[in-house]
This record gives structure tokens, sequence and C-alpha cells, in this order.
């Protein structure tokens, strides 16, 4: 949809974003945690997403592992946000939240799109536009290059939310829960090619 921002609205916007600031990872409600390791093997830690995982392409959602998670963890959620979105607040791309404790993985496609159901693993929430799902990166024409944090949170005890949650919702539940986080960051930008070759990480043993 965003494809169709014209080139120089974006790069007026440029400037115009919501800051990492704002991530829920950095949200002092949260308290203090200590790091899980999270990763893909679709691209690396600040390197490019690949164009199946945006609007661009066919918009599912990347596959991500993890390790570390503390043995008192008795649940996991999963929040992704962009915080170059040109608004007051990242934009939540995904919620997925009830996820099984321990070291783990996600399968491509595991988070369903919009309105497609419930992901094969944990509960969905709503992302940004309401819908419950995978919301594919989407930047605006222009605009440059826009990080999506994938954010894994180990908590002590699962919080108990209504169907569909939004991020505000899940935040407050989670808040004080949170043993362990861990953050991935992808990047996407429209005009580029992407990245050719192996450029998934692998969580370390």
């Amino acid at each position: 949809m965003l494809e169709h921002v014209p080139g120089w609205l974006g790069a007026l916007l440029h400037n115009v974003r919501a800051g990492a600031s704002k991530l829920t990872i950095v949200d002092p409600a949260l308290g203090s945690f200590a790091s899980l390791d999270l990763a893909s093997l679709a691209f690396a830690d600040g390197q490019r997403l690949p164009e199946r995982f945006t609007a661009d392409g066919e918009g599912s959602s990347p596959p991500l592992h993890w390790r570390g998670v503390p043995a008192d963890a008795t649940s996991l959620a999963l929040i992704v946000e962009d915080p170059d979105a040109p608004s007051t607040q990242p934009l939540v791309h995904a919620i997925l939240w009830d996820i099984a404790p321990g070291d783990g993985q996600l399968a491509e496609g595991a988070i369903r799109p919009d309105g497609d159901g419930d992901a094969v693993h944990g509960d969905v929430g709503r992302n940004s536009y309401l819908r419950e799902g995978w919301l594919p990166p989407d930047p605006p024409t222009g605009h440059g290059e826009h990080r999506y944090a994938f954010q894994l949170f180990a908590l002590k005890d699962a919080p108990h939310l209504d169907p569909n949650p939004g991020r505000s919702a899940v935040v407050e539940a989670i808040a004080g829960r949170v043993l362990a986080a861990g953050l991935l960051t992808g990047v996407y930008s429209r005009g580029e090619p992407a990245e050719v070759g192996p450029v998934g990480g692998v969580v370390p043993i």
C-alpha cells in the first residue's frame, strides 16, 4: 500500500520517525531482565530482510529461533515493531503471546497473514492495522531504511489477556514479569536489492 506514496513525500518525511527509544524492549515499566539469544536463518542481525517477508513479496513471517530462556520461565511473548515509522509510536507488525517456554523456534510463515487465524505456536494479537497476524513491512517509498525489531520476552508467569490483544494491553500485562529478553533487527527500504547468499544467523550453543 505505501509503495504508492510519492518518493518526494517519503523523502520529505525522512526525519519523521517514532524512534527506537519507544520500542517495547526499552520500556522502563518492564523492569530489569537478563538477555536471551534470538536469531533467524533468513537474515542476520542488522541486515536486510529478504523481500519475501515484506509487502513487496509473499508477505510471510520470517523464521526465528532462540536460546537462553530461563528455566523458570512459564511463557514467551513476541512483539515486532518498526521504530522508523513516520508516526508518534512504532508500528506494530506482530504480537504473539503464550508461546511455550524454553529454547525453540518459529517456522517461516508461522505467524499467519492478517485475518487468517491463529499462528502455529501461541496466540496472535492485533497489529497496528487492528488485524490478527503478521503485517508485512511496507515502508513509504523514499523514506529510507526502516528497522524491524523482533523482541522476544521470557515471562515468569503467563499473563491473562483478552483474545487478540493490542500492544498496550500486552505491555501492561508483561510489565514486571520479564525474566529475559532478546532483540533481532532486520532492515528494509524500497528500491534496494536484497543481499544474495546466506545472511542468516545461528544462535550460539
